[in-house]
């Protein structure tokens, strides 16, 4: 009887044999541009290191969130996006060993990130090939050293999760607004519209879900510790975070409901969850911005609790 093929022990085989070998490893991936991602688990808090194919681009390298083209992001994508703080294990330039170094990961969006995914899809077919099998628009993500002049400070990697979180959001809309028109029309939709739609919620109510308890468990006590004087403000966001939980509640079984779903009730839940964070994210980045940009690693240091 053939042994049940485990994805964990055929990672962990790949990732013995890269550090084994300077980064090199055969097989199916003889050749491959390989690197090492260890992230933390956003439910765990446990450290998690994948095998990841990498484009290099300048002074920072790009990992894409591809799972083979499956119908959901990989763990790792959910993992940064509640920490972006992650460690890269890339083969030296002469193949005679691994470096290692600290960096922070980035989420690319809108004409970078197509840009760059095309780009990908052209170096390496297989990746085209994963977009066309899946609904979801595979994300690209930019890995920055921490000891890189290019480095970004946290304030700016709070800015630019904002940002994704605002495409992705208004993405979701969109693709609401023309169902429900369709509806209106009298037009009928697609057999499998409605579960796309309750997917793509899900895919975004989860990604913000873990921006914020990312905040939480790891950002915002050592942040407290570091800045008494910001309690206030962690507290308020704090109480916006459950206020924000309890909307992307009753969005996704608003979506759940989508063949029965009121229109205009649809789009007033839209109205309050678009208007909602975009408060949300003008406080945060206002309050929190400057301060978050003058520390430094190494400032993170230390209990985490309090």
């Amino acid at each position: 009887m053939a042994e049940e093929f485990s994805p964990a022990e055929f990672n962990r085989a790949i990732i013995e044999e890269f550090r084994a070998n300077g980064g090199r490893v055969g097989g199916m991936f003889e050749g491959a541009t390989l690197v090492l991602l260890t992230t933390t688990g956003s439910g765990t808090g446990r450290r998690r290191t994948s095998p990841l194919t990498y484009m290099p681009d300048g002074d920072r390298i790009l990992v894409f969130a591809s799972n083979a083209g499956g119908p959901g992001d990989p763990a790792w994508y959910g993992n940064l996006l509640a920490d972006s703080r992650v460690t890269v294990e890339i083969g030296t330039d002469d193949g005679t060993g691994v470096e290692t170094y600290a960096a922070t990961a980035l989420p690319l969006h809108g004409e970078e990130r197509d840009r760059l995914y095309t780009l990908q899809g052209e170096l390496v077919p297989a990746y085209a090939e994963y977009q066309r099998m899946t609904e979801r628009v595979i994300p690209v993500v930019a890995l920055y050293r921490a000891d890189s002049a290019r480095s970004l400070a946290l304030g700016d990697v709070i800015v630019q999760a904002h940002a994704t979180l605002r495409a992705d959001l208004a993405s979701l809309r969109e693709e609401v607004e023309a169902y429900l028109t369709g509806a209106e029309r009298g037009e009928r939709p697609e057999p499998d519209a409605a579960a796309r739609l309750r997917t793509h919620c899900v895919a975004f109510c989860s990604a913000l879900g873990e921006h914020h308890d990312g905040e939480e468990n790891r950002g915002f006590p050592p942040l407290r510790r570091l800045h008494p004087e910001l309690g206030p403000v962690l507290d308020r966001l704090r109480r916006e975070h459950a206020q924000v939980a309890r909307l992307r509640a009753e969005l996704q079984e608003t979506l759940d409901g989508m063949a029965s779903a009121d229109p205009a009730t649809v789009r007033a839940q839209f109205d309050r969850v678009t208007a909602d964070l975009e408060a949300h994210y003008a406080y945060e980045e206002s309050e929190l911005f400057t301060t978050l940009n003058t520390l430094t690693p190494a400032d993170w240091a230390g209990p985490t609790t309090g």
